[in-house]
């Protein structure tokens, strides 16, 4: 099947309000210039060095969405042209991330990422963390990022039952984040959760961006 006809095929099972991030890590450019002639602009990346290879060789309107592990010394690099962060999952990154964007007088949109799955692996805030961090003076005074909703990956497992309850736990940490943090932002709305083999549950719990690679891809 072609990377078109996948596209389609993925897109038509989507409901309003859902959008899809092609996880292009690995691709070349010539294959994800496939998906962006058929219409997808959304494209996410995982390491700092593939990213900032890859951009200047695609359009100018592709949003690029950071969804790997970030390590504050290449924050730097990705502030100019990345159009999404998923992956804060530090005060320090996201302290990090402010400085560099105020270097450039540039807003960044970011997403917190929760530690929701059963592996140690798996990067991620907890609530008291994330509390700590929201209701904090410092944390108010940051300027240049705006942390639009949450994201969170479930233990890679064949247990439906545990990952849409992992979903269902970061659902609920973003509910409870916008009624006592984010009530007054219309930019926080996203609940970025579902790859390839879990996006279906991560729908039914209110995903509202999925990250696909294989699907789309194929296996790497």
């Amino acid at each position: 099947m072609t990377l078109q006809k996948q596209l389609r095929n993925l897109m038509l099972e989507l409901p309003p309000g859902v959008n899809l991030v092609a996880v292009s890590k690995t691709q070349p450019v010539e294959v994800i210039r496939e998906l962006y002639d058929a219409g997808q602009r959304n494209f996410g990346e995982n390491r700092v060095q593939e990213l900032i290879a890859k951009q200047p060789q695609l359009p100018a309107d592709v949003k690029w969405h950071f969804i790997g592990h970030l390590q504050r010394n290449k924050v730097k690099s990705i502030v100019p042209i990345t159009s999404l962060i998923h992956s804060i999952d530090s005060f320090r990154l996201l302290k990090e991330v402010n400085k560099e964007a105020s270097q450039i007088s540039r807003r960044i949109d970011c997403l917190l990422q929760f530690h929701i799955a059963t592996e140690e692996t798996k990067f991620g805030l907890n609530m008291e963390e994330a509390e700590s961090m929201l209701s904090s003076g410092e944390f108010s005074g940051l300027k240049f990022v705006n942390i639009c909703g949450v994201m969170g990956m479930a233990t890679y497992t064949e247990n439906e039952a545990m990952v849409s309850r992992e979903f269902r736990q970061l659902s609920t940490i973003f509910t409870q984040l916008k009624e006592r943090y984010f009530s007054g932002s219309a930019d926080f709305k996203e609940l970025s959760m579902g790859m390839t083999s879990d996006y279906m549950l991560a729908i039914k719990e209110g995903s509202t961006l999925i990250r696909i690679g294989t699907m789309l891809f194929g296996s790497r």
